[in-house]
């Protein structure tokens, strides 16, 4: 189990503004977490080694690169191969979760979310890892 303490900067990577803004207020004013936000797998890519997260949350579907390609690109960069990676999708059915974890993914959460329990969800499976 992962120490609550050990969570504080959190990448999150979603190429739709809207939930981008929703995300990143929700994650630092209710949860207290510094959250950089990146608006593609490849600008994740770029900032990931300078910003240094302890978690990533990244949306499956996105244009160029989605997020299983991403986290694929991810655990080849030595500054990001050990980051613990929730994926933020629709898509929770029992073999698409399953198929997220297979491929790394150390947890999902579920859209749509509740803004003002996202951050005590996003505790609960830190906890988990």
């Amino acid at each position: 189990m992962a120490d609550i303490a050990q969570l504080k900067k959190i990448m999150y990577v979603e190429d739709d503004p809207d939930l981008r803004k929703i995300v990143a207020v929700s994650l630092a004013a209710k949860g207290g977490f510094i959250v950089q936000v990146c608006d593609s797998g490849e600008q994740a890519l770029k900032q990931v080694g300078e910003f240094q997260p302890d978690l990533i949350i990244m949306d499956v579907i996105m244009e160029e690169m989605d997020g299983l390609e991403t986290l694929g690109e991810l655990r080849k960069l030595p500054e990001a191969e050990a980051i613990p990676v929730f994926f933020m999708t629709s898509r929770v059915f029992p073999k698409d979760v399953e198929n997220y974890k297979k491929i790394g993914a150390d947890g999902v959460i579920k859209k749509p979310f509740h803004p003002l329990t996202l951050a005590d969800e996003v505790k609960e499976l830190w906890k988990q890892i």
